[in-house]
């Protein structure tokens, strides 16, 4: 399907639609030999502009930034390196200050302990011996009050048989009623 027009200057133009004659060979351009050495010559000119273009200019700034990125990827890593080892070294500090405080702290508690125990055993030795003087001034006590009791036995014994007799009988001697509990009481 080919259409023409005829200009007014004597040109002549055609379209076509759906493939045509091209020339003659009907072969694809680029693979049309005739054309061949023309192409070969703009390839090589355009491969040598575009090597120069890249050799001279982009790989060089390339290079620059990958430069550039491996001194900084180098730093990073010597910098991570030297906070490793720092943190490495505040752990170990740490570890053994702790260790340290531990220790201290373990020596503070037995001191404390041991302090304790003998201020206890101090205050359990006063009261032991005051309960010991307590229970020897109440046993004194004791034996002093058993003593006088003792001692006024026969006085209220007496006195107790004396009015029981008075009663029963009447009238008694108070003499014979002291003897009799002497009596009684000797035994």
């Amino acid at each position: 399907m080919a259409s023409s027009t005829n200009t007014s200057d004597g040109t002549h133009a055609t379209t076509e639609a759906y493939g045509g004659d091209h020339g003659g060979s009907g072969v694809f351009p680029p693979f049309d030999s005739s054309t061949f050495g023309s192409q070969i010559l703009w390839l090589a000119l355009t491969f040598a502009a575009l090597y120069i273009l890249m050799s001279k200019v982009a790989l060089p700034r390339i290079g620059e930034i990958l430069e550039v990125r491996r001194d900084r990827i180098e730093g990073d890593l010597a910098e991570a390196e030297r906070l490793k080892q720092k943190t490495d070294q505040a752990i170990r500090s740490y570890e053994a200050e702790l260790a340290d405080a531990k220790q201290k702290a373990h020596n503070i508690a037995e001191e404390t302990r041991d302090q304790i125990r003998a201020d206890l055993d101090e205050k359990r030795a006063k009261v032991e011996a005051d309960l010991a003087k307590k229970m020897a001034v109440a046993e004194n006590n004791i034996r002093e009050t058993k003593q006088a009791a003792m001692d006024h036995v026969d006085e209220i014994a007496s006195e107790t048989a004396l009015a029981i007799v008075t009663n029963i009988v009447g009238r008694t001697a108070q003499k014979a009623a002291k003897d009799a509990v002497a009596k009684v009481v000797k035994g």
